[in-house]
Order: C-alpha cells, then structure tokens, then sequence
C-alpha cells in the first residue's frame, strides 16, 4: 500500500473522532495525517454575533490565512480529506486549503476521498468541494458524508446549543445529544475498512458503489428539498451584506437582519413549506427526486 494523506479541520473535536475511528482499519505507517490550523483561530464556543457573521465570508468561499503544513511529500497514493459545511459551504480553513496553491500541486493527479461531520446538510457544500478538487487535478474517488439523523428543527435547536455553549450534552435533560451519534461515529471504521481495502487494490472504480451498498448513508427528502432552495437565498445575503455593510455597525446590522431571518425561516416557514411539498409534489416527483439523490450520493460533477 502506498502513503496515505489525511488532512482535516475540526473546530469542536467530532470530526477528529470520526477520523480516528475511520483510520482504525489502516497501517498506520501507511498515514501521515495534519490539521488545519487558522491563523486567527475561530472562536468556540460561538457568540451569536460571531457565528452569523461568518457567513459572507464563508458563503463566497473567500479564503484566510493558515498555518504551514510540514507535508512530508510532494505526492501520495491518496489524500483523505475531513471537513465539516458551514453555512451550505464548506468551512473556510479547508476551503482556503484546497485553494492553496502548493496543496493544489499535492492533490494534482491524485485520488481523493472525503469525510464529512455534519448536522444534516451537506449537499451544496460537497458540490463546491468537487469543483475545487477537479479544478486543482484531484480524482474524487469517494464520499462519506456522517450526520446528525435527528430531525431537522430538533438538529438546529441542538447544535445551536452546543455550537454558543461549547457543551454537547443534552439540553435540559429532554433534548437529544448533539451532533453525529455515537454509533455513526463508530461506523465511520466500516468505511474505513472498504477505502482501506481500495487503497491496497489501488482501484477506486467501484468504491463509492462500496460505500452506498453500506446503507449508511441517505439524503432526507426535506433535507434535498430545502438545500436545493436555500443556497441562493444564502448567496444574495452574502452579496448584500458584503456590498451593504460597509462599516462595522452597517454590517452588524445587516447580520443581525440575517439571523432573524434565518431563524423565522427555518421553525416557523419551513416547515409550513415542507408540508405543501411533501404534500403536493413528492407523491407525482419520486423518479426525479431518486435521481436527484443519486446524484449527490455519487462523486461525478455536473
């Protein structure tokens, strides 16, 4: 077997959980493995004020600063790499690496398979992350996307209180557990077993067919329903607040309008939403809705 890359941002620790149990299966001499690490590092736990005014940034995909990687080589066999989304894009450490043009070199010609650690919506950031893959000469060879399975409100509510209170316990006593289960964080090794055994065959063709036959992983119909809408809205807030805000207290403004607006979005109009749909649409669309998941299961671009 060949020398394995496995790089990865984990602002909380969960990510890097799932990592260690996804390497377990592997030789670990086979591994060299690094963290991100921002320059500025991103508070935790959040304030609502700093959490919400990532999202610009982070929606554009604008890069930061980071610290030097000591990478052992200029090539390897294949590069593992963990993100968590933010905002329906992915986080900007691991965004500003795949824009780094030395790690591009790295990545160039080279098999890659990502890891996400997530609440419950991935599908807009995996696509951006394909398209910074293939535009830097990556192979995307295979996706594990692990989530939070709990239902969409409940999952919001959760991880807002872990994410502005740093704790991952359960809220009141009453609410579920934060974040990816405990089990789903201890099945991340099955799928380290099958990327483990590709990587020795040297032969990715088949590995994400590998992954789904799992059973592991499904895209909730509200969950692609929702991602497929909310982007844009995303996007024109980006736009809005970063041509609008143009001094410290305008942009606190803006981002304030933003967090209510996302808040009266998601518990009180989407759901309203999802009923009609799931109501009215999803009875007469199931053929272009499987496709639709199909898709994103899967690792080719459009």
């Amino acid at each position: 077997m060949g020398k394995i890359l496995v790089v990865n941002y984990s602002q909380t620790g969960q990510l890097n959980e799932i990592i260690d149990q996804f390497l377990s299966p592997f030789d670990p001499e086979s591994v060299e493995r690094h963290q991100i690490y921002p320059v500025i590092p991103f508070v935790f736990p959040w304030t609502t004020g700093e959490f919400f005014d990532k999202m610009p940034e982070c929606v554009q995909e604008d890069t930061i600063p980071l610290k030097r990687i000591p990478f052992a080589a200029q090539h390897y066999d294949l590069i593992v790499l963990g993100y968590q989304p933010w905002f329906l894009s992915p986080s900007p450490p691991v965004t500003s690496l795949l824009k780094d043009p030395d790690f591009q070199s790295i990545m160039h010609g080279t098999p890659v398979v990502t890891i996400i650690g997530g609440r419950n919506m991935w599908l807009n950031s995996q696509e951006s992350i394909k398209n910074l893959i293939k535009n830097a000469g990556g192979k995307l060879v295979g996706n594990i996307p692990l989530m939070d399975r709990t239902s969409n409100l409940i999952s919001a509510f959760t991880i807002l209180h872990w994410m502005l209170t740093g704790r991952k316990d359960s809220k009141w006593n009453i609410f579920p557990l934060p974040g990816v289960s405990d089990e789903d964080i201890k099945s991340a090794s099955k799928f380290g077993a099958i990327v483990n055994s590709a990587a020795a065959r040297s032969d990715y063709s088949d590995l994400q067919k590998e992954i789904l036959r799992t059973g592991l992983i499904a895209i909730p119909t509200d969950i692609l329903f929702i991602e497929q809408r909310a982007k844009k809205l995303f996007r024109i807030w980006a736009n809005l607040i970063k041509k609008k805000g143009t001094t410290p207290a305008k942009r606190k403004r803006l981002v304030s309008f933003f967090k209510y607006y996302l808040l009266i979005a998601l518990f009180m109009v989407a759901p309203v939403i999802l009923f009609v749909y799931n109501l009215l649409i999803v009875p007469f669309t199931g053929n272009a809705i499987k496709k639709k998941k199909e898709y994103f299961c899967g690792v080719e671009t459009k």
